[in-house]
């Protein structure tokens, strides 16, 4: 058997095993609640079809990367099919199995639901056949797509991931239809918070065709016209298109209503803690695994220095008096623990940074600490900043106008005088050193302004709330915090937005599904990692390094099939 198909199989393998894993922990059963086409098709029933989408896809991008000039059309559609059937075929032999015997005692989610869902609702003989039929048409897709034309290939990727990401964005869309008086369009699109078959036609055709006439000559022209617009009249250009996404910004939480505000709002909060992280991790390249605590003193100050209800003392001073003292504080406290770590890099710098966030979790929740913080119990009854009362609606403009700060601020750095030694830092401290940059006082520099902006988030997110407890600062919001500047892509402002709006907004989305949301984001993760390490929307810098490795990577390996060169014999 020739290497390459051999890395088909295990692809494929890797695939079945992903399929048994969804199966087992309950994850297929879990998903049958939410219909993917209304009376079609549920998102457990679709997963099977994603993963043998994805083997195929994988498969025939492996093949490629191989640099395989004699592989045809046909023989890249034969690796594709052959990953994805694989895959689909070991999650069949699980459905016989389940079928045939009682696993029910040792897994309990080994059950009827398990087969029916899988099966679509067939007997196991038709069930099984209707699962291989859609497996084997999942792996042609995912594999045709690298055979057909780039534009074409480009344009049905674009039409299935719109009408996916349409299908889990049912909430927010449909919401918005509604409030701006489409009712028609919702009814043709949605029904029973799911997709139509016509809605699934439109979605899919209109976005593919539209990505398509884009690639083809809209992209070229749209650009040649705004590059004109842009030179002959700048400010007029920058105005109107600032314009333009400050009405969008604006009217947002009148488009979606009071329920999607929450999701909104919590989004911001999250996109200001990102901002404020990727200056230290993005910026510097600083690994911080700690960056709760500022989150978490920023939260505490605010509520301490502007509830009734502070347990040391209640000064009740307003919002906007007590943030400059907030500020302050939590750029001390940045600073405080940049000191002891400036030596540290890499693996260490994150194990140390670790230690002092949970350090200061379990500060604010000890008893010495509750005559100030309030242990336990935390601290009640923290007003909204004035004018705005506590209406999602209402608080999302304040978070709104945090963001915006965060996004220009950072924006600023990174192309400042600042940003650039930041950069030479992150690239290769000890070149940089040796340059004239001052290490030590830019990593305290990015110390305590991470340590600020991430304070504002943790103010926001207290006003927000109303009440905070220490069990609301836990490592996983750094955790979060940190995957969502992976996944949008690190140094790069957009990105950070994109990355909250994945990791953050969808799964409140599918909050019926909370319950493997971990397991959701580990997948992301390592797929991002495999497909593109550098994220969704990198930075240029990113890019660069991201695409030398691969070159390297490329020069290193030989070409499969052709013998490595051999060395010359010693006389």
């Amino acid at each position: 058997m020739s290497p390459s198909l051999r890395r088909s199989l295990a692809i494929g393998a890797v695939g079945g095993i992903v399929n048994i894993h969804t199966s087992l922990v309950g994850m297929i059963t879990a998903f049958r609640q939410r219909e993917f086409i209304d009376g079609v098709i549920t998102l457990g029933s679709l997963i099977p079809l994603l993963v043998a989408f994805l083997a195929s896809w994988i498969a025939v991008r492996r093949r490629m990367q191989a640099r395989e000039t004699q592989a045809s059309g046909v023989a890249l559609l034969g690796h594709g099919l052959l990953a994805g059937l694989t895959a689909t075929v070991i999650l069949a032999l699980l459905m016989i199995a389940v079928s045939s015997f009682d696993m029910s005692g040792m897994l309990i989610n080994a059950t009827g639901k398990l087969t029916s869902t899988v099966h679509y609702g067939l007997d196991l003989l038709p069930g099984t056949i209707a699962l291989l039929g859609l497996g084997a048409i999942a792996a042609a897709l995912g594999a045709s797509l690298h055979v057909l034309p780039t534009a074409l290939g480009r344009a049905l990727t674009t039409g299935l991931v719109f009408t996916v990401g349409l299908a889990l964005m049912e909430p927010f869309v449909a919401a918005m239809l509604e409030n701006i008086g489409l009712r028609a369009v919702e009814n043709l699109i949605f029904k029973s918070g799911a997709l139509t078959v016509p809605g699934t036609l439109v979605a899919f055709f209109g976005a593919a065709a539209i990505g398509y006439l884009w690639r083809r000559s809209g992209r070229e022209v749209t650009r040649k016209r705004l590059e004109t617009a842009r030179r002959r009249s700048p400010v007029i250009y920058k105005i109107v298109a600032f314009g333009i996404i400050a009405v969008l910004l604006l009217a947002l939480p009148q488009l979606v209503g009071e329920r999607l505000s929450f999701v909104i709002n919590q989004i911001g909060i999250y996109v200001l803690l990102g901002l404020g992280l990727n200056i230290v991790v993005g910026f510097a390249g600083l690994l911080d695994l700690g960056y709760v605590a500022f989150y978490a003193v920023g939260a505490y100050t605010i509520g301490i220095l502007t509830s009734p209800a502070s347990h040391a003392f209640a000064p009740q001073i307003s919002f906007w008096a007590a943030l400059p003292a907030v500020v302050v504080i939590a750029a001390t406290i940045g600073l405080m623990v940049g000191a002891p770590v400036l030596r540290l890099r890499g693996d260490y710098l994150a194990i140390v940074t670790l230690g002092f966030g949970e350090i200061a979790r379990i500060i604010f929740l000890s008893e010495w600490a509750a005559p100030v913080t309030g242990g336990a119990q935390g601290i009640l009854s923290i007003p909204p900043p004035p004018p705005f009362p506590r209406e999602q609606q209402l608080l999302y403009y304040p978070i709104l106008l945090f963001c915006v700060i965060a996004a220009m601020g950072a924006l600023s750095l990174s192309e400042s005088r600042v940003g650039r030694a930041w950069n030479a830092m992150r690239e290769d401290e000890t070149a940089a050193e040796a340059t004239g940059v001052s290490t030590v006082k830019y990593k305290l520099l990015a110390f305590g302004l991470g340590a600020a902006f991430g304070c504002l988030s943790g103010a926001m997110f207290a006003a927000w709330i109303g009440s905070i407890f220490a069990n609301s600062f836990e490592i996983l919001v750094s955790i979060n915090a940190l995957a969502l500047i992976i996944l949008g892509g690190m140094g790069n402002i957009i990105g950070v937005i994109v990355g909250a709006f994945v990791l953050v907004g969808l799964p409140e989305l599918l909050r019926e599904f909370a319950d493997y949301r971990l397991l959701l984001y580990g997948a992301i993760l390592v797929t991002m990692m495999i497909l593109r390490p550098e994220g969704l929307l990198p930075s240029r810098a990113a890019s660069r390094s991201c695409g030398s490795t691969r070159t390297r990577r490329a020069n290193t390996h030989p070409r499969e099939g052709s013998r490595a060169p051999r060395r010359p014999a010693r006389r």
